[in-house]
């Protein structure tokens, strides 16, 4: 059992959150929904939680109410092994009203930011080579969706 769930909260919209991330991640299960009761805060019945795994990693969606907003601050990131995962994920995770940003980031339709990042890139950026190293991040540092093509050839020195 894994110690650390991330633990996101939303204002109404986890089962909606719930369906688009399952529908991103095609390895997603809800393992248990919980439900507000007379106490509250949230509607009687109404759901109060959801429970499920994206690829084999936990995470907890709340209905919390409009208090609290995702922000830069955390993200989540997808490693992508190729430039068709990159492609995939960058395009299905801003469906529906996400915005790219920069470096490889995005924002979903909840606001919710992920990196979309090629494991190639993290073994460039461990380069003990200063030159391939600043290539690289400098490469990085002009890219909004990351193309593992053109971060190669700056890896390079092409």
């Amino acid at each position: 059992m894994q110690k650390i769930t991330p633990f996101l909260w939303f204002d109404d919209q986890a089962e909606e959150a719930v369906k688009f991330y399952g529908s991103v991640f095609k390895n997603t299960k809800v393992t248990a929904t919980t439900y507000y009761g007379e106490e509250g805060p949230g509607e009687k019945g109404s759901v109060m939680t959801i429970a499920f795994e994206l690829d084999g990693n936990p995470f907890v969606a709340l209905n919390g109410g409009p208090a609290f907003k995702f922000t830069e601050a955390v993200s989540f990131a997808v490693e992508c092994a190729t430039q068709e995962e990159v492609d995939y994920y960058w395009e299905k995770l801003q469906a529906g009203g996400g915005k790219e940003l920069e470096c490889g980031w995005l924002k979903d339709k909840y606001g919710l930011c992920w990196q979309v990042v090629p494991t190639v890139l993290w073994q460039m950026l461990a380069e003990k080579d200063p030159a391939k190293f600043h290539r690289a991040m400098q490469a990085m540092m002009q890219m909004t969706k990351f193309d593992i093509a053109r971060l190669q050839q700056a890896y390079d020195g092409k």
